[in-house]
C-alpha cells in the first residue's frame, strides 16, 4: 500500500459516488491495514497508510518463548486468554518450538478463562475447555470474577496482545496475586519511520480529514514519534480542532484521551463499524453552500457540485476554503495569497490558482471576480440574506 495519498474519484466525476468521496483518511494499523484500507477506498476515500508500529514475529520472539517455558516448568493456577488471534498464535508458536504438546498439557490442568465468544472458540479449537467466559467480552467482568474468588497467593498468567489493560494487572497484584505476562504479538516502533513522518506531516498540515487507530500501542507510537520530532503540540492541536480521530474502541483511545484529544468509536469494536462511523461523521462535517444555482459541498480534497465529485488541487482547496469562511463577501487578492501553500508575494499566483479552481469545479460561475477588489462566492440570493444576518 502506498505511503502517499492518492486523490481520485473512484466512480468518475459524473457517476454516483461513495459517502467518503473527496475525503482523505489516515490508517496507522500494522495488522489488517489492507482490510481497513479496502473498506475505506470502496466507499470513496483516499487512504494514507503508515504503520505506527511493527509486530515482532512470534517465531522470533524470545520473550514469548521464555514465558512459555516458564509456565510449562511451573504451571500457573489460572490463565486468562484475551484475544482469539493471540491465543492461536501462541499455541502455533509453541508447536514451532517443539513444546506445543507440553503447553497444551499445562493449560488442560489449570483454570482457563476466555474473554468472550471468539476467544472461547480459539480455546476449543486447540482441544481445550474454558472454565468460564463472560458474554460481555469485558475484561472488567473477568477482573470482578477473579477478585470475587480471591486471588491472594494465586499465580495468574495473562495472555497479552499489545493492548494495555488499565488497572487489571494492578488490581490483581493488589489482591495478592503473582502475575505472569505472556507477551503475544509484541509491538515495536517501525524500523523505517519515514512513512509515519509523512503521515504526521499530513495530519499537522490538515492534509487528512480523519485519522484511524486500531490499537492503543499505535496511538502511543504516533504520539511518541511526534514528540521526538518536536511537533507534539502541533499534532495535538490538529487532532483536537480539525482532524477527526476515530478509534476502534475505548481502550485504543486511552493514549489520545490522556492528551486531551476527543475521539469517536463505534458501538461495536470492529473495523466495519469503524468505517461506517466515518461514513456518517465526515460528510456531516462538510460545508454545503448554494452557489450560482448549484449545490456545492466542500470536502477534504474535492468538491461535490450537484452531487458530482470534482477533485481540486491543494492550492484551489485553500482558496475555496478561504472564500467559504465568509460566503458572498469579497476576499482580497492579498488575503487569498496568504492562504496559498508556500505563498510568495506575486498576486498573479492567485489568478493562476483561481483559474485552475474554476476549471476543476466545472462551474466557473460559482466564483465571481470583483474588479480591483478580489473574489467572492456567488451565493444564491436567499442564502445571501441568511449569511448577511449571521454576520451582524
Amino acid at each position: 500500500m502506498s505511503a502517499e495519498p492518492e486523490v481520485a474519484a473512484p466512480h468518475g466525476p459524473h457517476g454516483p459516488g461513495g459517502p467518503l468521496d473527496g475525503f482523505t483518511v489516515g490508517v496507522t494499523a500494522a495488522r489488517r491495514a489492507d482490510e481497513l484500507a479496502t473498506l475505506l477506498t470502496r466507499r470513496g476515500a483516499a487512504v494514507l497508510h503508515a504503520p505506527a508500529l511493527r509486530i515482532v514475529p512470534l517465531a522470533d520472539d524470545s520473550e514469548l518463548l521464555a514465558a512459555t517455558r516458564e509456565l510449562i516448568t511451573k504451571a500457573p493456577d489460572t490463565v486468562v486468554a484475551t484475544t482469539a488471534i493471540g491465543f492461536r498464535g501462541w499455541v502455533e508458536a509453541a508447536d514451532g518450538w517443539g513444546i506445543g504438546d507440553a503447553l497444551l498439557k499445562t493449560l488442560k490442568g489449570v483454570e482457563l478463562l476466555a474473554r468472550g465468544p471468539k476467544v472461547k472458540g480459539a480455546v476449543r479449537a486447540a482441544g481445550l475447555t474454558e472454565r468460564w467466559s463472560p458474554s460481555s467480552e469485558s475484561m472488567a467482568e473477568v477482573l470482578d470474577r477473579l477478585l470475587a474468588e480471591g486471588v491472594a497467593g494465586r499465580r495468574i498468567a495473562i495472555q497479552l496482545h499489545g493492548e494495555p489493560l488499565p488497572g487489571f494487572v494492578e488490581a490483581l497484584r493488589a489482591g495478592g496475586a503473582e502475575i505472569v505476562g505472556v507477551p503475544v504479538y509484541r509491538w515495536l516502533p517501525p524500523q523505517d519511520p519515514a512513512p509515519l513522518d509523512r503521515l504526521l506531516d499530513a495530519t499537522v498540515s490538515r492534509g487528512l480529514d480523519a485519522l484511524t487507530f486500531t490499537s492503543a500501542p499505535a496511538a502511543a507510537s504516533l504520539l511518541n514519534r511526534a514528540e521526538e520530532r518536536g511537533m507534539l503540540a502541533e499534532l495535538l492541536l490538529a487532532l483536537r480542532d480539525d482532524v477527526l480521530t476515530a478509534c476502534v474502541g475505548p481502550v485504543t483511545a486511552l493514549p489520545l484521551q490522556a492528551r486531551g484529544v476527543h475521539t469517536l468509536a463505534p458501538e461495536r469494536f470492529r473495523l466495519g463499524p469503524l468505517v461506517q462511523l466515518l461514513c456518517a461523521e465526515l460528510p456531516s462535517r462538510a460545508r454545503v453552500l448554494p452557489l450560482a444555482g448549484r449545490r456545492v459541498e466542500i470536502r477534504g480534497h474535492a468538491v461535490l457540485v450537484d452531487g458530482a465529485l470534482r477533485p481540486v488541487p491543494p492550492a484551489g482547496m485553500a482558496l475555496l476554503r478561504t472564500l467559504a469562511r465568509r460566503p458572498g463577501w469579497v476576499v482580497s487578492r492579498a488575503e487569498l495569497l496568504r492562504a496559498l501553500p508556500g505563498s510568495g508575494t506575486d498576486e498573479h499566483a492567485v489568478e493562476t490558482a483561481m483559474a485552475r479552481l474554476r476549471t476543476a469545479l466545472g462551474a466557473p460561475r460559482v466564483i465571481q471576480t470583483v474588479v480591483k477588489r478580489g473574489y467572492r462566492l456567488a451565493l444564491d440570493p436567499a442564502a445571501d440574506a441568511k449569511y448577511a444576518d449571521d454576520a451582524d
